[in-house]
């Protein structure tokens, strides 16, 4: 094991948080960082420290090749004052799977959690209570050789940064407008879609922009191929319930294999739901809305937990949901998931790793 090092810390003192937390505009004191050098055995030099700039030089691979992979997942003060993280085993199990697709080296993952615990510890003052409210944490591991040649870099740096969090959208828990688009693709089966790499991201801007401007708050994006099948949402796996099941699309290379997602499928399986992964046509989904068979769709992701969707436009066709209040079957998985991470409900699943 090695040992981590603790370099400039203070425990924060008086730290006051601004009324409206916007999304990751807020940072604590302090990272943790670790480094990876072929020549020097792996990772090595684990650090906590204070929060900084980075000095990188113009030429470092990340820049140009885009070989960088990050996870997100949230700790939660709950109601009796314990802090609790939300599956942090199952986030770094997916950030190494995305490593290993990118050609990044792969961390321990117990010694990884175990550095987490140890940050949260020193900046826990930053840890919000309002309701809906978290702290939200960023893994990131990106190439740092200074070297122009397209290859897997040889060294990297690893990053965990904290961050105090309100709700993802401004509108809090309500229905969200989704536009679905067949202008652009975000990513192919075998290719790195279900990695939380940065080019996936990038590759999403063009889309999300023009959403933002037609009044909508995401993308749902179609199969590349034949751009007839619902694939995710920028920020969500998607899930539509129909009269008699609720579906989601299976996870074949193209999509994010989803913390929350893998979550509501096991409860939604636990509440005897006729739960089905598999491809679901846009063109299925418009005929039962107007055939009355169309229940709800809602998406599930960390940064939201729970997102219904207000209306979802295609072309011409618009579905229209309520403007105002969140589906039935999307409110009732949102109090059931926020009542676990937040203590109000018993953790059946063992889902909740303490920081004591």
């Amino acid at each position: 094991m090695i040992d981590i090092i603790f370099k400039d810390v203070e425990q924060p003192k008086d730290v006051k948080l601004p009324d409206n937390l916007i999304f990751g505009r807020t940072f604590t004191d302090h990272v943790f960082e670790m480094d990876y050098d072929d020549a020097l055995g792996g990772w090595h030099n684990p650090t906590i420290k204070k929060f900084g700039d980075l000095k990188m030089s113009p030429a470092t691979m990340v820049l140009h090749y885009g070989q960088a992979i990050f996870e997100g997942m949230k700790a939660y003060k709950q109601d009796n004052g314990r802090i609790a993280l939300f599956r942090p085993d199952e986030h770094f199990k997916r950030l190494n799977r995305s490593a290993d697709r990118m050609c990044v080296p792969l961390i321990d993952e117990k010694f990884l959690l175990d550095a987490l615990i140890e940050l949260i510890k020193i900046d826990k003052d930053w840890i919000p209570t309002k309701p809906g409210h978290a702290l939200y944490i960023r893994p990131l591991i990106f190439a740092t050789d200074p070297f122009l040649g397209v290859r897997a870099s040889n060294n990297y740096k690893l990053i965990i940064m904290l961050s105090p969090v309100g709700p993802y959208y401004p509108e809090g828990f309500k229905p969200v407008p989704i536009l679905a688009t067949d202008k652009y693709v975000r990513a192919v089966r075998k290719g790195v879609g279900e990695c939380k790499t940065a080019g996936n991201y990038a590759a999403s801007l063009a889309a999300q922009r023009e959403a933002i401007k037609e009044g909508y708050t995401q993308v749902l994006w179609l199969d590349a191929i034949e751009q007839k099948y619902l694939e995710e949402v920028g920020t969500m796996n998607i899930f539509v319930q129909f009269e008699d099941e609720v579906a989601t699309p299976p996870l074949t290379g193209s999509i994010l294999p989803g913390i929350t997602r893998k979550s509501v499928l096991q409860i939604l399986k636990d509440w005897n739901y006729n739960v089905n992964e598999r491809p679901i046509a846009l063109q299925e989904v418009i005929d039962r809305y107007h055939d009355g068979s169309l229940v709800e769709i809602f998406g599930s992701g960390t940064a939201a937990v729970i997102s219904s969707l207000s209306k979802l436009k295609y072309h011409d066709t618009v579905l229209t949901f309520s403007e105002d209040k969140a589906g039935e079957l999307g409110t009732k998985l949102y109090n059931e998931i926020t009542d676990i991470q937040y203590g109000r409900k018993e953790d059946r699943y063992n889902w909740l790793k303490y920081i004591d």
